[in-house]
């Protein structure tokens, strides 16, 4: 079975996010990785070369395949932020009609700028996404 790529490194993320050029998305990293250390209680972890993953959860497929994965993080892309793990919970569609102007995927979020958003709701998302990933049995997140 393949290996996951996406697994936890020794790079330090205070140099992954000084590689960021555009200035104003360095800035918005830098804020979410207060937010999400503030309430995940985690320090950050480089997961694969972009990702910025806080605390960890296991997953076990159906199909057999299974892994370790970040349970909250995000990347700052060139074109957005993407959040991973803010979208899992029910809970969490009525918060989103609250963030502000976002876009999403299956498990992703995404934010051009943290300007267009509220950051308390993002406050909530994270502690929702953090709680209910790693309070979750590991085949609730089957794909």
């Amino acid at each position: 079975m393949a290996e996951n790529k996406t697994a936890p490194t020794d790079v330090p993320v205070e140099a992954f996010l000084a590689s960021v050029e555009h200035p104003i998305r360095r800035q918005d990293a830098e804020t979410v990785l207060e937010l999400m250390r503030d309430v995940t209680g985690e320090e950050p972890v480089m997961w694969g070369p972009s990702i910025i993953g806080f605390g960890s959860y296991h997953y076990k497929y159906a199909s057999g395949r299974e892994g370790d994965a970040a349970a909250v993080g995000f990347s700052p892309r060139k074109g957005n932020l993407a959040l991973y793990g803010l979208t899992y919970a029910p809970e969490a569609v009525p918060l989103l009609q609250r963030l502000g102007k976002h876009k999403t995927s299956v498990a992703c979020l995404y934010v051009n700028k943290l300007a267009d958003i509220d950051l308390a709701v993002l406050k909530e998302l994270i502690a929702l996404g953090y709680r209910t990933i790693t309070t979750a049995d590991p085949e609730a997140f089957q794909s």
